[in-house]
């Protein structure tokens, strides 16, 4: 349990609050490049602040407020030029660093004045990188953004998914050192869905979390294990700040503001080795729906949409004055401990936990992965069509949020090399790999 205080510390992100000033000294994702073949321009929503995200002529990105210092125009109804976005109200040019590079009228009326070197608007540095655009809104110098081992890996297909939540980031990156749910949420809920009692899934004997670099790693072992186990023996990693990494993907909780949070998932599945080498062309990204349009009920046929209804069951912003933790909620004990204890580490002027500023260490940032042979060697079609888990996305498609697209599914069906008759189009699936 924690008070009224301390939970309004945690969880409050936006300008000028202690733990909005923690999570901007990291790099965010906040949109797939492939969304910029069709656009130019997208309005966002980071910490609280409204920005404008956009893609130049030249193929630069730039972040900038949504609002033109001018008159207060919105951005996000401008237009690209070769350099920089132009507001469509009276013309001014700004580029991504915030500069303004032409106003078309006080520049012919009054050259000399110079007046366009005497505004600016604020603006973020943004890159590019593994299929995602990704924002820093911190202070300078910026740390390096990470080069993480899974963004390197070849022959595998790969896609960008996004969702937005209707709550607070913290519940939902609570949710990444919880392995206990994994149990219930989506395994006995999913066969209790399914209309079936059973048999209920191996319940959890033991449970361990360490700390390393760049965040903790939770280990499980249940019923039916042994500790040579991969799962005890390496596990998952739940990484800093706001992140979980089961091995084959990604998860980032991106504050839009107090109480809606940006998913965003980087997932990668190796082609079957008859299929290698395998080159993606482009990463696709989409977004799923959170909540069924006609009954009003929060989806949960997929693993992720199972965590989004836990999410915001917990309320807009979960009230922790009022909860019971027992010994296997350690893990969101640790992940509160350890966010508190870099609260105080940058009020020191410290860098906080993960960040990381060596060029040698960000050329691959190694981490831990429990199918590392599966997920870097591969296996053969016919292995993989007989997988007990990873099988089944072949037949019942993508398994963690509802909505993939039809040419997404297409798309991952030819890299795997299993077109043609026993496969469907996009149906649900709730087998659970975390």
């Amino acid at each position: 349990m924690l008070d009224q205080a301390t939970n309004h510390l945690l969880t409050q992100t936006g300008p000028g609050t202690r733990m909005g000033d923690l999570l901007r000294r990291y790099w965010m994702p906040i949109a797939g490049t492939s969304e910029f073949d069709e656009i130019s321009i997208k309005p966002v929503r980071l910490f609280g602040e409204d920005l404008t995200l956009y893609k130049d002529l030249s193929g630069a990105f730039g972040l900038v407020d949504r609002h033109c210092p001018h008159r207060r125009a919105d951005l996000s109804y401008g237009f690209v030029e070769q350099c920089g976005l132009r507001c469509n109200y009276h013309g001014w040019l700004w580029d991504e660093k915030g500069r303004c590079m032409e106003q078309p009228y006080e520049d012919v009326a009054h050259p000399e004045a110079r007046f366009k070197d005497r505004v600016t608007v604020k603006a973020y540095p943004v890159q590019t990188l593994a299929g995602l655009v990704w924002a820093y809104l911190g202070p300078e110098p910026a740390p390096l953004l990470p080069n993480w081992e899974p963004f390197s890996w070849k022959n595998g297909f790969v896609q960008v998914v996004f969702a937005e939540v209707p709550c607070n980031w913290l519940q939902c990156q609570e949710n990444s050192i919880d392995p206990l749910h994994f149990e219930w949420m989506h395994m006995n809920w999913s066969i209790r869905l399914e209309d079936r009692l059973g048999p209920y899934s191996p319940p959890h004997l033991k449970l361990e979390f360490e700390e390393f670099e760049y965040g903790f790693t939770y280990k499980r072992l249940r019923e039916g294990m042994d500790e040579s186990d991969p799962m005890w023996t390496v596990g998952r990693a739940c990484l800093w700040p706001n992140m979980l990494f089961p091995g084959d993907h990604f998860e980032w909780r991106v504050p839009i503001d107090d109480e809606n949070t940006l998913s965003v998932t980087w997932a990668f599945s190796p082609v079957p080795t008859e299929c290698r080498p395998y080159v993606q062309e482009k990463i696709p990204a989409w977004r799923g729906p959170v909540k069924d349009a006609e009954t009003g009920r929060w989806i949960h046929s997929h693993i992720m949409n199972q965590d989004f209804v836990a999410w915001v069951g917990q309320g807009v912003i979960a009230d922790r004055t009022k909860e019971h933790l027992g010994s296997g909620d350690r893990g969101v004990i640790l992940l509160r401990q350890r966010l508190l204890a870099d609260l105080e580490a940058v009020a020191r002027g410290e860098d906080p936990k993960g960040t990381i500023r060596d060029p040698e260490i960000n050329r691959c940032v190694a981490l831990p992965v429990a199918e590392r042979k599966r997920l870097t060697e591969g296996i053969s079609l016919e292995a993989l069509r007989n997988h007990p888990i990873h099988g089944r996305e072949l037949i019942d498609g993508y398994p963690f949020q509802l909505g993939q697209p039809e040419e997404v599914r297409r798309a991952y069906l030819e890299a795997m090399g299993a077109t043609g008759p026993g496969v469907q189009a996009s149906p649900h699936h709730s087998q659970k790999t975390r």
